[in-house]
């Protein structure tokens, strides 16, 4: 049915002097939503569609939340945790055969760094360096221990089948 229709189904349901006066209502919800999206209201034709209505909202609330971040990092931060599959991490199940298991402690390493709230103390690293309270020069530090650990498991697992590429190579 279109919104024309929705017009005549309506008064030929409500009395003359209801139907007449119109919605006060209306007028003020688009204000205000006007003022939410930073945009005019949705067109005749796309009224009906919700998506029509929450993207221009979504859209300029994102636009607010990025223009008011501290510094380039909390941006940058706010940016990955927004984009597509960023969160699927969060949807793995914890199956330890496979190493999908992790533990409280990363679990809760992982939430602050995606959170940008404090993940450690403030300390001087291995290699002499400051580490924040954000505790994301582990991160990229070459002495950080959890980077040896994943360096050396994949050592474990990649010396096996180089071993067997260059055995069939010489073959």
């Amino acid at each position: 049915m279109l919104p024309g229709a929705f017009d005549q189904e309506i008064s030929s349901i409500l009395p003359d002097s209801i139907w007449m006066q119109g919605d006060q209502s209306v007028a003020s919800t688009e204000t205000l939503w006007t003022g939410l999206a930073n945009s005019p209201k949705p067109s005749q034709q796309s009224q009906h569609i919700q998506k029509a209505w929450d993207g221009p909202v979504v859209a300029n609330q994102k636009n607010l939340i990025l223009s008011r971040a501290p510094s380039q990092m909390d941006k940058a931060r706010l940016l990955a945790a927004a984009s597509p599959h960023s969160g699927d991490w969060l949807h793995a199940p914890p199956i330890t055969a496979v190493g999908l298991r992790l533990s409280d402690e990363a679990i809760r390493v992982a939430v602050a760094h995606r959170l940008g709230s404090k993940a450690c103390e403030p300390h001087t690293c291995v290699c002499g360096k400051a580490v924040d309270a954000r505790g994301l020069h582990g991160l990229s530090c070459r002495r950080s221990a959890p980077r040896q650990q994943r360096h050396s498991h994949l050592n474990d697992i990649y010396p096996v089948e180089s071993n067997q590429a260059s055995a069939d190579a010489s073959s």
